[in-house]
């Protein structure tokens, strides 16, 4: 597998990679068993309970990894070479957290892709699990690009 990420780095550089370990697999797995493969990507993404899998996000970036993003529920961390950076997570009434990561995940690369800052990634990360969470199912809830700035609008906001 390790192979594979460097090869894809080779083919295009600067592309965007992302670990997502998925700690819901109810398999165990031993400490450190993705690190040697998160050291590889570009851009890490994992829970706190998933980082003994991935490794600590000082030694990733040691390891050539660009960007680590820890997200825990609250808030959100980016780590890059240039520091840490921390955004609150949006405020919101859950209806369903099935799919909130994977709206976190979504969110942050559509930011990645469109060139956002580490700051404007974490927001748009944050906007798009809010979405995912105020509807049943994992993926019903999604924005689409038009319907980012409609989250935190007040109940019964007329739109034009």
């Amino acid at each position: 597998m390790t192979a594979l990420v460097d090869l894809a780095r080779a083919r295009a550089p600067g592309s965007a990679s992302t670990s997502t370990t998925g700690s819901g697999s109810g398999r165990a797995r031993p400490p450190g068993t993705l690190a040697p493969l998160a050291a590889r990507a570009d851009h890490v993404d994992a829970s706190p309970d998933e980082l003994p899998l991935v490794g600590e996000p000082g030694r990733l970036l040691a390891d050539g990894a660009r960007e680590v993003v820890v997200k825990d529920g609250g808030e959100a961390r980016s780590f890059t070479a240039a520091g840490v950076r921390t955004v609150p997570a949006r405020r919101v009434r859950p209806v369903d957290s099935v799919g909130a990561g994977d709206g976190f995940v979504a969110g942050y690369l559509s930011g990645l892709l469109d060139g956002l800052d580490v700051e404007g990634r974490l927001v748009r990360a944050h906007t798009v699990g809010a979405f995912a969470v105020q509807s049943h199912g994992d993926w019903e809830g999604l924005p689409r690009r038009d319907e980012l700035d409609l989250i935190g609008l007040p109940d019964g906001t007329a739109l034009r």
